[in-house]
């Protein structure tokens, strides 16, 4: 079983404003001709990296709950201009959403057992194709 990565989706309300955001990134790589590589920087580097590129994920913690996942597809470590080692976790671009999961706020990034993940919301499911707040309040009531 692969291994996740669960990390606090800081400035993002929900999955469209993370979508939104990274679609932005992706856009100015293009304008100034760079790769067009979806990456998060982060301090660490995962000592366990060869068990999360076996098909992990980073699962977003946006308020209080895990509301989506991205596939992690490369884990680079490297020094930034001030020589302070740093991490890029490489991101899928695909954002797929989650069943609600409540988290209390961490710092960083953890460790996230594929035991512990919720399942992906899948089309044909109840409420999938809803938008992000109505599916919140009618999980939230027990009817999806």
């Amino acid at each position: 079983m692969p291994l996740h990565l669960i990390k606090l989706c800081v400035g993002a309300d929900d999955i469209a404003d993370l979508a939104t955001w990274q679609a932005a990134r992706l856009a100015d790589m293009k304008k100034r001709r760079q790769p067009q590589k979806l990456v998060h920087i982060t301090r660490m580097v995962p000592k366990r990296a060869d068990e999360i590129l076996a098909g992990g994920s980073l699962y977003w913690v946006m308020k209080g709950v895990i509301r989506c996942r991205q596939r992690l597809i490369g884990i680079e470590p490297f020094k930034d201009g001030e020589g302070i080692g740093r991490c890029r976790l490489v991101l899928d671009k695909e954002i797929v959403a989650t069943r609600r999961q409540e988290r209390r706020p961490f710092q960083g990034w953890r460790y996230f057992e594929a035991k512990d993940v919720p399942p992906d919301v899948k089309k044909g499911d109840a409420g999938a194709d809803m938008p992000d707040e109505m599916r919140r309040e009618l999980e939230e009531l027990g009817l999806i």
